[in-house]
């Protein structure tokens, strides 16, 4: 405590103590009993509010004044009656051991508010951690939020495992980081103009080192934050090897479903240019408009195979890299004119019907790319309608944007289930078991739309699904 606050609380003291004399014997001329006890109630809150040191002086000072003021002879320390002396010296000891209990009363009441505090601040640490997001780097956040929380002037973290290190706050001793990266294994603690060196590990061994300065805290507050960012650490390093073995996982699923979805889509082509081609070396000699035909109808299907191979080349690109687009001016009716036209070349039975607005405006976008998430939204559509249901596909404009609208009238899509149907190999439980599919399209779409700056959407209830995408026009002088 500064000097000069102490010496204000003693003044502040013995003022009070005199102001009881000078109200006792001048004004309300009250007997020594009362005095005693206004005395004695004095002592007792300059103990409760500032501690002993104030106490005990304000108690030498009452009872010199309870002797000159109010025990006989008045006027004079000197005392007539021994039993006064008596009275005196039990008033004396029964202030100061007032005092000195309500001093130590309050000492650990304050106690135990700063271990409550302590508490709290590491449940609030504690809390924090598991709050941390995938913004920043973790280790980044947990200094910040250990400096935060803790009220610490600075903190630096070095990770043994990565060998990154990360610091916020400025330290007043300069080399921090050397500290921390060429510290000297089993030393728990040292310090050094301020500075607190801790190694921060479980029973596995440390996985990183803290510097922190600032600390106002018991050493057991500073070990449980230690510990706490060990835990926090295990943690991310816990949940980074999980995302790992979880991508690698959905790795191996993206090149057994490409391999399935490529084996089931080739059938048709492959089967048609080797009818095609058999036909021609059984018949070499047949008529020329024949051979011609036959091919033809290879030559197509040879096109639509490479179109297949370069499509299925393409999901795999997009799901697993950043989107390359490449706009130019389009109209997107064509582009659906175009999509449709290859899916009824397929020999879908599914009756297909497309209503487009008159005078839609051109827009800036990726045909390759386009044509990808159309086909994926179509075939997404036929799907999951029985053969006698029509798929409806229309293109209007509105509001500056020019919106595709593909709906199919199969079971529904439920409630609960619509805000993850974009997930990467997503598929409802109750169509999975019997309907072939990935869970990769409609990803694979979203994703291309929201390359464009565009959104895709779905609404849907029991008959009737649409998915809705949206582009916006551009301005005139983009195009």
């Amino acid at each position: 405590m500064p000097i000069s606050r102490r010496v204000f609380q003693l003044v502040v003291s013995l003022a009070a103590v005199s102001g009881i004399t000078l109200l006792a014997s001048r004004v309300v001329h009250v007997n020594a009993t009362t005095v005693g006890f206004a005395y004695l109630l004095l002592i007792l809150v300059i103990a409760s509010t500032w501690g002993f040191p104030e106490a005990a002086v304000s108690s030498v000072l009452a009872t010199l004044l309870f002797n000159f003021y109010f025990l006989p002879p008045i006027g004079t320390f000197t005392i007539a009656d021994p039993q006064n002396w008596v009275a005196l010296f039990s008033f004396l000891a029964i202030s100061l051991i007032a005092g000195r209990l309500s001093a130590m009363a309050k000492a650990r009441t304050f106690e135990a508010i700063e271990r409550q505090r302590d508490l709290e601040r590491l449940y609030g640490f504690s809390r924090a951690i598991l709050l941390i997001d995938g913004t920043a780097p973790f280790a980044m956040q947990l200094v910040e939020t250990a400096a935060t929380i803790f009220q610490l002037q600075a903190v630096a973290l070095f990770e043994l495992r990565s060998g990154e290190f990360y610091q916020t706050g400025c330290f007043k001793v300069e080399g921090v980081e050397h500290r921390l990266r060429h510290g000297i294994a089993g030393i728990r603690s040292s310090s050094a103009a301020d500075l607190l060196v801790l190694d921060v590990g479980l029973d596995s061994g440390s996985v990183a080192r803290i510097a922190i300065q600032g600390a106002e805290m018991p050493e057991p507050v500073i070990q449980g934050m230690a510990n706490l960012m060990a835990v926090g650490l295990e943690h991310a390093r816990t949940q980074e090897l999980i995302q790992q073995v979880a991508a690698a996982r959905e790795s191996e699923q993206l090149r057994t479903t490409l391999i399935d979805a490529m084996a089931h889509e080739f059938k048709t082509p492959l089967t048609l240019i080797k009818a095609a081609t058999t036909s021609l070396l059984a018949n070499p000699d047949g008529a020329a408009q024949v051979r011609t035909e036959q091919l033809r109808t290879a030559d197509e299907e040879a096109d639509h195979l490479k179109q297949l191979i370069d499509d299925a080349v393409e999901m795999a690109r997009l799901d697993t890299a950043h989107i390359e687009v490449h706009p130019e001016v389009s109209r997107l009716e064509d582009t659906v004119d175009h999509v449709l036209a290859a899916v009824r070349s397929e020999g879908e039975d599914h009756p297909i019907f497309l209503e487009c607005d008159r005078d839609l405006p051109t827009l800036l976008f990726d045909q390759r790319l386009m044509k990808l998430a159309l086909k994926q939204l179509v075939d997404n559509a036929l799907k999951y309608s029985a053969s006698e249901m029509p798929v409806e596909v229309r293109v209007q404009s509105q509001n500056g944007t020019v919106a595709l609208e593909v709906t199919d009238h199969g079971e529904g899509i439920p409630v609960e289930e619509q805000n993850r149907i974009f997930d990467r190999f997503y598929r409802s439980p109750s169509v999975k078991d019997h309907i072939p599919g990935s869970g990769l399209g409609l990803s694979i779409a979203h994703r291309i739309v929201q390359a464009h700056n565009g959104d895709l959407s779905v609404s849907s209830g029991p008959g009737r699904t649409t998915f809705r995408l949206s582009l916006t026009v551009p301005k005139q002088e983009t195009l």
